[in-house]
């Protein structure tokens, strides 16, 4: 999927959009999408001016956005169908290394359950083929 897809997909825009390509997608199953991080972006004025790092909600809000990309498709539903997924949890998150300017980041969901709207996925973002961060997320689906 290239943005113009993905934006069908997902409601979020600049500088909110954090999912710039799918690479992989395997409906009821999984995801592989991409983040280039660049320097130009708005959080690395103050995250940190010397050090630049992407902050780790931001990596999380990107992990999300991929899920439910995989979750729109897998019910084959769009916001304008007067359906969004809202990110309603994070468990088991850890950081493993820093995302910084420059590198990209591969954001990889699975589906581990669905229950009443309630998805559960298991997410991992990888630079490089290195672990940055992993955790379960989940999302609601609602009406809008």
């Amino acid at each position: 999927m290239d943005i113009k897809e993905i934006r069908e997909y997902l409601p979020h825009r600049y500088p909110f959009l954090l999912v710039d390509r799918v690479v992989e997608l395997e409906l009821g199953k999984r995801i592989t999408a991409l983040k280039n991080v660049s320097v130009n972006e708005p959080f690395f004025t103050g995250h940190f001016p010397e050090l630049p790092i992407m902050p780790g909600v931001l990596i999380i809000e990107a992990l999300a956005q991929a899920a439910g990309i995989l979750g729109f498709k897998t019910v084959d539903k769009k916001p304008a169908d007067g359906s969004i997924y809202l990110f309603v949890g994070a468990d088991k998150m850890r950081f493993k290394r820093p995302v910084v300017p420059g590198d990209q980041l591969h954001l990889h969901a699975e589906i581990l359950a669905e229950k009443r709207g309630i998805w559960k996925f298991s997410c991992r973002a990888e630079v490089d083929g290195q672990l940055a961060a992993s955790g379960e997320i989940l999302c609601a689906d609602r009406k809008l």
